[in-house]
């Protein structure tokens, strides 16, 4: 998944260039590939930052793409699922050809204004709006993971837009995540469970407005996704009162 940043702010740990191994690789739904890899010089990376991949093909050329990752904390595994985009340089390699035991460069950790950790004091947590487009659930999962490992009181809930159920991410780890602290709201597009009380369709304000934390709670708004999605949905909150300054957005496109 590639990703354009919005403004950077704030402390990061240090980035730099590693070689990592490839530990494993699973398919996560339809054309997209989860892999974990091992970088025994990882640093470690906050929920929601991202790295940038580079190939080199026996010639010598050399591509570079970004991608989330799906996990955070301390080293020396990190995970990313990447979603094939058929004409691109790295991502075809990435879901068909890699195989356990390949070594990639990767750099980073990068990013910190698309981030969430724990509050550290004790003052009733702001909320936590997550809301995805597609695989642009990747990097609010690594937060969902972050809440869950923490033990984390602050109340989280994704929005999840998507195709159709073989095209949700980390399906099951977000149904068993699903409880006091945490809810998981899904909009299908194209085609729903047998059963689904709504009909397949586009995610609109009327359900954005439905199925947020409402804005008179004041939470923190995280909206990754394609570009025009991420700002359709910027839009519709600042309309439905949310401030600018509480909702960070993430965009991607693809290679």
């Amino acid at each position: 998944m590639i990703v354009r940043r919005s403004a950077e702010a704030g402390a990061r740990p240090r980035t730099a260039w590693h070689t990592a191994t490839v530990a494993a690789v699973s398919a996560e739904a339809a054309s997209a590939q989860r892999l974990v890899l091992d970088v025994p010089t990882w640093p470690g990376n906050l929920a929601g930052q991202h790295i940038d991949v580079r190939l080199t093909a026996d010639d010598g050329y050399q591509a570079t793409r970004s991608y989330s990752l799906a996990s955070s904390g301390p080293p020396p595994r990190i995970e990313l699922v990447v979603a094939e985009v058929p004409d691109g340089e790295v991502s075809p390699f990435l879901v068909h050809d890699v195989a356990v035991g390949d070594a990639v460069e990767v750099h980073g950790p990068l990013g910190a204004f698309f981030v969430w950790t724990p509050p550290t004091d004790d003052a009733s947590p702001r909320p936590v709006q997550l809301v995805a487009g597609g695989s642009g659930v990747v990097p609010l999962l690594a937060m969902v993971r972050a809440h869950a490992s923490a033990r984390d009181a602050t109340p989280f809930r994704l929005l999840y837009s998507v195709r159709g159920p073989e095209d949700v991410f980390f399906r099951d780890e977000l149904a068993d995540a699903v409880g006091e602290t945490f809810r998981l709201d899904l909009v299908y597009t194209r085609a729903a469970p047998d059963g689904w009380p709504q009909r397949p369709g586009r995610l609109t304000r009327a359900a954005v407005d439905a199925l947020v934390v409402p804005a008179d709670q004041s939470p923190s708004v995280f909206v990754c996704g394609p570009t025009a999605f991420v700002e359709a949905v910027a839009q519709w909150l600042v309309e439905l009162g949310h401030q600018p300054a509480a909702i960070r957005t993430e965009r991607f496109g693809g290679t």
